[in-house]
């Protein structure tokens, strides 16, 4: 096969990925917000109740008894809770990706405009912009990290959103 078949290929698909994810969320979204609108007060009154009865006819003496339930519940509580922060952070790093390579393509193609309208004023910004970006460096003194804590700003650059900032005020 051709590359650029292949790429069209590639492309296609990234699209249809994206939409299913916005379809995804968008369903995500009217399901918790029916979920919860679902659980009126007085369902909540007979689920109770109705989970007490199963639990009083299932208990076997000196083997389950209510508090192992109630531990048992809590348990599942705390793991369903800590799959959506799971889920939520990892929706935010993919966010983060997609707005650093957004902040990436908008500096090249800022490059790129650049280089288009003045050449000789291009490699003169860069030579500027790096010269600023070493006296900044000089200026502020790196914070010391704790022994056990590495320094999240030193190793991964700037967040995105400070990269985005930056690029809109250039």
């Amino acid at each position: 096969m051709k590359f650029s078949v292949l790429r069209s290929r590639v492309k296609r698909c990234e699209q249809v990925v994206a939409v299913r994810l916005a379809d995804t969320q968008d369903n995500w979204g009217v399901l918790s917000q029916v979920w919860r609108s679902g659980w009126s007060p007085l369902r909540i009154i007979i689920a109770g109740v109705a989970s007490g009865f199963v639990v009083g006819k299932l208990e076997i003496p000196g083997k389950v008894n209510g508090a192992r339930w109630l531990q048992m519940i809590g348990s599942i509580s705390n793991l369903l809770a800590s799959g959506q922060a799971a889920f939520a952070s990892a929706m935010a790093a993919h966010a983060a990706g997609a707005a650093d390579d957004a902040a990436e393509q908008a500096d090249a193609a800022a490059d790129k405009v650049d280089d288009a309208v003045n050449p000789g004023a291009a490699a003169a910004a860069g030579a500027a912009a790096g010269a600023a970006a070493a006296a900044s460096v000089q200026r502020s003194p790196a914070p010391q990290a704790s022994p056990g804590r590495q320094d999240r700003q030193q190793d991964n650059g700037p967040r995105p959103a400070e990269a985005a900032t930056e690029l809109s005020e250039r």
